[in-house]
């Protein structure tokens, strides 16, 4: 096949899949095998993609042109194989995690849940491979809605609150927001195509330059920027496969994914510079903040979720830098985060299916009796403090040097200080798992691991996130090719 075939047959596979899903809905082990096999085949397809990429070819489909100049089409550049590869290869995982935690937790409605799992994987592929601004726009609509019925799935009264605070932020702000700034290129640029160095004007006035990203960077609720970040934590009602997604594979790596997009394709670092600083400060205060609500958080989904509030700034940062380092630290992180968070919720779930804790201070001795999932919570968490051996400590390392390189001071304080932050609400967790004796509760109540798929699926993640630090070949050369570097 050719690239634009494969492209194609990406695009398409998982739209497929979700219809093979709800045809199977009545027999639940062939609907897990159909989720399986289109996750697999999916990746499958992404992976040759890789080859053409690297050799610099860019592998393009039309999909329609509704209006003149205005396309819905695909175009595969590096940062975007990225995404689609994280995005493809942790659906694998995921999958297999859903099918220990649904049935192990007798949840209802599972068809539905597979169903809107594949389409929203469809979604993100689509968001990946979006050849210009508009595209992308259309699929992250797309991808709110159809996860909207995920994170109401328990159908309790707090379940449609969260799922209400959801989508009135996400929807309001891309609406309200983000739609003017994608109408705002078109009128100056003449084009919504993403490209290498930008397409706004050179001489474009700095105040409308700044104007134009304050609405790309807010309107893009799903980096849970500050203020518009409350979305987040409301959605931790839904099960953890759908936590997973939320954080790791599709929700708000979409949105880091935009910003970088945005920056690098649409405005151009040379455009940008003087105009930027104020987001520095911006995403500076949302780390610390959202580290400092995670610190004080008892509830472990919680404390996980203003976690990646604040790792996801840790990526706006970065891009706000402008330095070629700090952004390939910031394509790195997206790939680090994945990894490290999709761990720590797996982690998080194995804890609620086996032993029905939610609390962090309910872990007292939890390492003795499930010492593979505590081990895998561990390794998450040190990379997201950013400590060696786990990939956060390679992505945070690019972040520092970039920031280092264009002298900013406040941005390394401000990295300085969540990593004790970080580690100050990560560590504790770790000390009650492992050093601290089981509480007679916990005592009278044996248990053991979750249901083998959750303690497979966990183990693999925190395999990836130590494997990442060893082996980072493959996101450094994409994020080094997205910004043209040999």
């Amino acid at each position: 096949m050719t690239p634009e075939t494969i492209l194609a047959v990406a695009l398409a596979l998982p739209i497929a899949g979700g219809l093979g899903i709800a045809l199977a809905g009545r027999v639940p082990n062939l609907r897990e095998g159909v989720t399986l096999s289109t996750a697999v085949l999916l990746f499958a397809c992404v992976v040759q993609l890789l080859d053409p990429v690297m050799l610099g070819g860019r592998p393009e489909l039309l999909l329609l042109e509704p209006l003149p100049g205005l396309p819905i089409a695909f175009r595969v550049e590096p940062l975007g194989l990225l995404f689609a590869l994280i995005a493809s290869g942790l659906w694998i995982v995921n999958s297999v995690y859903s099918i220990g935690y649904m049935r192990g937790n007798g949840e209802g409605h599972q068809t539905r849940f597979y169903v809107c799992f594949a389409l929203s994987l469809a979604s993100a592929i689509a968001i990946a491979f979006a050849a210009n601004l508009l595209t992308l726009f259309l699929f992250y609509e797309v991808l709110t809605l159809i996860t909207y019925p995920l994170v109401t799935h328990s159908g309790t009264d707090q379940a449609r609150r969260g799922g209400r605070t959801y989508l009135a932020v996400l929807m309001g702000t891309s609406v309200l927001l983000l739609l003017p700034a994608v109408l705002g290129v078109w009128f100056v640029a003449g084009t919504t195509d993403f490209q290498s160095g930008g397409i706004l004007p050179a001489d474009m006035d700095q105040g409308a330059v700044m104007m134009l990203l304050a609405l790309f960077l807010f309107g893009t609720a799903k980096a849970a920027l500050m203020p518009f970040h409350r979305w987040l934590p409301a959605a931790m009602v839904a099960p953890t496969p759908v936590s997973a997604l939320l954080h790791a594979v599709a929700v708000v790596k979409a949105g880091v994914f935009t910003v970088v997009k945005v920056v690098v394709y649409v405005f151009g670092l040379d455009t940008l510079a003087g105009a930027s600083d104020w987001l520095i400060g911006i995403a500076g205060f949302t780390i610390v903040a959202a580290s400092v609500v995670a610190l004080n958080a008892d509830n472990l989904k919680r404390r996980l979720a203003y976690s990646t509030v604040s790792q996801l700034s840790y990526v706006v940062l970065a891009a706000a830098l402008l330095a070629p380092l700090s952004l390939i630290g910031a394509a790195l992180h997206i790939a680090a985060h994945a990894f490290g968070k999709i761990t720590l919720f797996f982690a998080a779930g194995a804890i609620y299916t086996a032993a029905h804790k939610t609390q962090v201070s309910q872990l007292d001795g939890i390492g003795q009796r499930m010492p593979w999932t505590m081990t895998a919570f561990a390794i998450g968490a040190l990379s997201m403090i950013g400590l060696p051996p786990a990939v956060g400590f390679v992505s945070k390392w690019y972040i520092v040097s970039g920031a280092v390189a264009e002298a900013q001071w406040f941005a390394l304080t401000v990295i300085l200080l969540s990593t004790l932050l970080n580690a100050g609400y990560f560590l504790p967790i770790i000390y009650r798992a492992f050093l601290r004796p089981l509480s007679v509760e916990a005592a009278a109540h044996p248990h053991g691991e979750a249901p083998l798929p959750m303690v497979a699926a966990l183990t693999v993640t925190a395999a990836g996130t130590l494997a990442l630090f060893f082996f980072p070949d493959v996101p450094l050369a994409l994020a080094r090719q997205m910004m043209a570097l040999p």
